[in-house]
């Protein structure tokens, strides 16, 4: 009789040994390509009529010699040849050997506990990410850096900007480091290196890497193969559709108004000024469409993997438990084709602006109803049944009579005077759903588990008309997590419930390390409600002040939520 087989330990690249390791030697070049840039714009533009009498002699015809302060005209005149040449070639000796120096002291490591990068040679830097607060990894493949099969990796920490990032390594090498980052964070260990396991030298196949890269940007972005397909897939039609039907579209259409308007009583070149507005509503359109054209999500055993982005391809994979809060929401515009966007509250651990964080937090730039329901499965895959239902069929699409949301009572019409009886919430086991809007319908989900508290408020008018306004508090983020014009009664009652069942889930979720029980055959279980007595999460419920005073709230012992 033989021994029930070991479970198999995946070998780690050699690239995560717990040693210091080198990035890819061009990496300094496609850092600072931005300064080379500025100093090649500088150069073009003093030289500019120079270059155009070189490569286009015909479009000055009397231009020959130049002005007397041409640099190349001073430079031959004064027979400086040799000293401008010994300059430029000194120039470029001195990048190099920077570039060399930026390279050499630009160094990471994966340990059992964390990545840290070092970088700096005057002035030193040191970055470190536990493992266990790993929020997400990101792997980014710029247009000129996929041309040349290099990738940049960010490992999203849980903090302000407490990324961490290595700029950059060959795509192969991004996708081994992503992928053993990824299952330490888990709570699993690494097998030793495979034989032979040595970092894909950059010197060997530089030409197939190009090719690969002029290959990735024609034919879609690299996906490795062994992931299942995209579960939703986005026509061409149906992502420009979206976004001429957007809000943005809206206010271009005012501004036309408006402009036509203008012309009656302003002189026509006044016009002119709006002409970088119009610009500027061009862009936007051009980069919503490029930035989600090849857009993938696709499930993980390590979380959900996003792909967007047509020259500059982001992989996102976004383990599990890291998602705060979700909503799904349908503008006006939208409803006639049942078209539907989701976007979450995460950590995104960086300090870049607005623009650069909605990027990760809009998880389905357009989709059907169907899209939508997948999309949240794999989101919040513990969602039953009967929560699943509360989104769509019981939530934005659910008739007056058969409604399980608590919703504004009539008295509170004045503040809700078209969607007073689509604004409400209810509470399930293990999240909080909120719903808003008639004209733009969305509904949020909070999972009790992130919940960090619950919040009720209660101004002199809402006093005044027994109302009061009740709030989850998670990571900051686009979604909104509060809902105002409810009963106070329901709203204490919510509550007391809501502050029980949210204790017993960050008490019993253990997502942030989703598979520590792997290497030793037993799965974890991922479900936030998870609880060795089925009937705890009542016991709280009936334990509970229902008499909690409005303008308080309840927060989540930090000893129960260590790992949040």
């Amino acid at each position: 009789m033989t021994d029930a087989a070991a479970p198999v330990v995946r070998a780690r690249s050699a690239l995560s040994d717990g040693e210091w390791q080198r990035m890819h030697p061009l990496s300094p070049l496609l850092r600072g390509g931005l300064f080379l840039i500025v100093v090649l714009g500088f150069v073009v533009a003093n030289l500019r009529e120079r270059l155009i009498e070189i490569f286009l002699p015909g479009l000055t015809p009397g231009f020959r010699g130049g002005p007397p302060e041409d640099p190349i005209d001073y430079i031959l005149g004064h027979d400086l040849v040799l000293l401008a040449l010994l300059a430029v070639l000194g120039i470029v000796v001195v990048l190099v050997l920077l570039f060399w120096l930026s390279w050499r002291f630009h160094s990471f490591r994966i340990t059992g506990d964390d990545v840290e990068v070092r970088s700096g040679v005057l002035f030193r830097s040191n970055r470190r990410a536990p493992l266990d607060r790993v929020q997400g990894v990101n792997l980014t493949r710029p247009l000129v850096a996929r041309l040349i099969g290099l990738a940049k990796l960010e490992v999203v920490g849980a903090g302000l900007d407490a990324n961490v990032r290595l700029e950059y390594l060959s795509t192969a090498n991004a996708e081994a480091v992503r992928h053993d980052i990824l299952r330490l964070a888990s709570g699993r260990t690494l097998g030793e290196a495979a034989p032979g396991g040595t970092p894909r030298s950059w010197q060997g196949g530089a030409a197939a890497s190009v090719m690969t890269g002029v290959t990735g940007i024609v034919d879609g972005a690299e996906e490795p193969v062994s992931e299942p397909a995209s579960v939703v897939r986005i026509p061409f039609a149906r992502l420009v559709g979206s976004v001429l039907l957007s809000d943005t579209t809206v206010a271009l259409i005012l501004v036309a108004i408006g402009a036509v308007v203008a012309m009656q009583f302003w002189p026509p070149w006044l016009l002119f000024t709006l002409l970088p507005l119009v610009l500027g509503f061009g862009a936007y359109y051009v980069r919503s469409i490029t930035r989600s054209l090849r857009y993938a999500i696709a499930p993980t055993p390590h979380g959900v993997r996003i792909v967007f982005g047509l020259f500059t391809t982001v992989t996102e994979i976004l383990p599990p438990g890291r998602v705060h809060a979700v909503q799904v929401r349908q503008p006006l515009l939208w409803r006639p084709a049942g078209w539907w966007t989701i976007t979450v509250n995460r950590l995104s651990g960086t300090s870049s602006g607005q623009e650069a964080a909605a990027a990760f937090t809009h998880v389905l730039p357009v989709g059907t109803r169907a899209d939508a329901e997948r999309v949240v499965a794999l989101l919040l895959p513990w969602l039953d049944a009967d929560e699943r239902a509360l989104i769509f069929d019981r939530g934005v699409l659910a008739a007056s009579a058969d409604d399980p949301y608590t919703t504004t009572p009539p008295r509170g019409r004045v503040l809700r005077p078209i969607s007073w009886r689509r604004n409400g919430l209810t509470l399930s086991p293990t999240a909080l759903f909120l719903r808003r809007g008639r004209i733009v319908r969305s509904l949020v989900i909070v999972p009790l588990a992130r919940a960090q508290s619950i919040a009720v408020h209660q101004g002199p008018i809402y006093r005044m008309l027994r109302l009061a306004r009740i709030r989850a508090h998670t990571v900051a983020g686009t979604v909104d997590t509060g809902i105002g014009a409810i009963d106070r009664a329901d709203a204490l009652a919510l509550f007391a419930a809501a502050e029980a069942r949210a204790i017993a889930s960050a008490a019993t979720d253990r997502s942030h390390r989703w598979d520590a029980d792997a290497d030793a055959g037993a799965g974890a279980d991922l479900r936030p409600d998870a609880v060795a007595d089925p009937d705890a999460v009542a016991d709280l419920d009936a334990g509970a002040d229902a008499g909690t005073d409005a303008g308080t709230s309840a927060s989540v012992p930090p000893s129960e939520r260590t790992h949040e």
